[in-house]
């Protein structure tokens, strides 16, 4: 995961300092200091999939204002496309005010939704199971 800081008065070009760090909340948290040691205040990523849920949920703990971005309100224009020129692009949008953040609740609701899905699916096992053993049977016609 490439992580990009822009330092600098808003008039002049900034100074970019782009680092990598790894996925492992060790990392992660190595990451957040980073973010406190360098000054950063505001932090935008963009939303992949559920990958960005572990790094949201570490760099919570740091007083940092995270923002979620859309990953199609931030695409880049196409060619050639790397984790460092991601992560120097959103920096810059950023650092310009043009991402709108999508919405994340708080830890408590996202922690209640996470148990709900989970046991939604979990209520659901059985009845697959015995619906795929259906179809099996109805596919070899012993139904």
């Amino acid at each position: 995961m490439a992580a990009c800081v822009l330092t600098g008065p808003l008039d002049r070009s900034p100074k970019c300092e782009i680092r990598t760090f790894g996925t492992m909340t060790d990392e992660l948290m190595e990451l957040g200091q980073w973010l406190v040691d360098e000054g950063c205040s505001h932090v935008a990523m963009e939303s992949t999939g559920v990958y960005w849920k572990s790094v949201w949920n570490v760099l919570e703990a740091f007083d940092l204002d995270l923002l979620l971005a859309n990953a199609h309100h931030v695409k880049n224009l196409p060619g050639r496309k790397t984790d460092m020129k991601d992560a120097e692009w959103i920096a810059k949008l950023l650092r310009c005010g043009l991402i709108e953040g999508s919405f994340v609740p708080y830890e408590d609701i996202r922690d209640l939704r996470d148990l709900t899905r989970y046991r939604k699916n979990w209520c659901k096992t059985p009845l697959r199971r015995r619906n795929a053993s259906t179809n099996c049977f109805r596919m070899r016609t012993l139904s």
